[in-house]
C-alpha cells in the first residue's frame, strides 16, 4: 500500500443519491445514477465515489450489523443536469485530505483503513468529515486483486 499523502481537493460537482441501507446497495445505487447520466446527457468528470459518514471502525461495524449505513454515492459531472427522483445535482466540498490507495477486493479495505487511521493518529491529524472512496476501475473488467480504490479522509 502507498504511504499516506496529504492533498488539496477542489470542490466537485456531482450527481448523487443518499439513502440508508446495507453497503451491498452501493453498486445498484451507482447504476441508478449512471442510467440518469446516460439519459440526461451528463458528462462524466471522474470516477464514481462513495461518501462514507461512518468515520471509525466501530461505526462501520455497527452499520454492517444493523444494515442501515448512511450511504451516499455520486458521479462527478462536468455539466448541470436536472435531478431525477432522489438523484440530486450538488457539490462535494473542497478540502485537505489524507489519501491512500487500496489495491484488491473491496471487502479487504479494512487493513488499509486501519493503516490510514494509525498514520493520521501518528501525525496528530483528526478526520473532520465524511471519508470518500473513489473507485478507479471497474470490478467487472479487472481481477479482484487488481481493483483500485482511492480512499480520501478530510483532515484538520
Amino acid at each position: 500500500m502507498d504511504e499516506i499523502e496529504i492533498v488539496e481537493l477542489p470542490a466537485q460537482t456531482v450527481l448523487g443519491i443518499r439513502r440508508r441501507g446495507p453497503y451491498s446497495h452501493i453498486p445498484e445505487m451507482l447504476m441508478e445514477i449512471w442510467a440518469v447520466i446516460m439519459e440526461k446527457g451528463a458528462i462524466p468528470a471522474g470516477p464514481p465515489v462513495f461518501v462514507c459518514r461512518q468515520t471509525g471502525m466501530a461505526e462501520v461495524e455497527q452499520a454492517v450489523a444493523a444494515g442501515d449505513a448512511d450511504l451516499e454515492v455520486a458521479f462527478p459531472v462536468a455539466n448541470r443536469v436536472k435531478p431525477e427522483g432522489d438523484i440530486e445535482y450538488y457539490e462535494l466540498p473542497a478540502g485537505r485530505f489524507a489519501k491512500v490507495l487500496h489495491k484488491g477486493p473491496y471487502e479487504r479495505c479494512t487493513a488499509t483503513y486501519e493503516r490510514l487511521f494509525a498514520g493520521l493518529a501518528a501525525r496528530g491529524l483528526a478526520i473532520t468529515g465524511p471519508i470518500r472512496e473513489y473507485y478507479l476501475n471497474d470490478p467487472s473488467e479487472v481481477a479482484p486483486e487488481e481493483i483500485l480504490t482511492e480512499i480520501l479522509a478530510p483532515v484538520g
